[in-house]
Formats: C-alpha cells, sequence, structure tokens
C-alpha cells in the first residue's frame, strides 16, 4: 500500500474510532440521564462502543504510521542520553 493512501485509511480508521466512542458515551449519557427510557440493553453496548472505538482508533494509528512515530519519541525521552535531565550538573 502507498504512503498516502496508508495515511488516508488511517485517518479514516481513527476517525471513525472517534466517531464511535462519542456516540458511545453520548448515548450512555442520554440512556442514564434523560426520561426518554431508552433500552437498557443499548446502553450496555455504548459501554462496549468505547472500547470499540479505542480499538478502532489504535487500527487506525498502527496503519497511518503514527504509533511508531510515538514510541520512537518515548525512547527518545527515556533512554537517549542526550535527552535525558538526571544528569548531574556542576554548579560552577
Amino acid at each position: 500500500m502507498k504512503r498516502r493512501n496508508a495515511c488516508r485509511m488511517g485517518n479514516f480508521f481513527m476517525g471513525l474510532g472517534l466517531v464511535v466512542m462519542i456516540g458511545g458515551v453520548g448515548y450512555n449519557i442520554l440512556a442514564e440521564v434523560s426520561q426518554l427510557s431508552l433500552p437498557q440493553l443499548f446502553a450496555h453496548g455504548a459501554v462496549m462502543s468505547i472500547f470499540v472505538g479505542a480499538l478502532l482508533w489504535l487500527v487506525g494509528a498502527r496503519i497511518g504510521g503514527r504509533e511508531q512515530v510515538a514510541d520512537r519519541y518515548w525512547w527518545v525521552k527515556h533512554f537517549d542520553k542526550r535527552c535525558r535531565n538526571d544528569q548531574h550538573r556542576s554548579s560552577h
């Protein structure tokens, strides 16, 4: 898959995951707070949709290549000697 297509597909899945998570949270809040007497079975499904949305988000990040960049920066921040702040500096 070409880089541009992978980026677009990753963005699509990340956007879809975000919509599914927000929809699940919104439905869950409406089911608990409102007087619309929404089915409780769908409220449990809405909680599950939060996890499904997060999984879609991670799949999109993996396809689009964003996950590897974040891992690299985490590695640099924690293990690269040039970027660590715990070095003892002499006070002159």
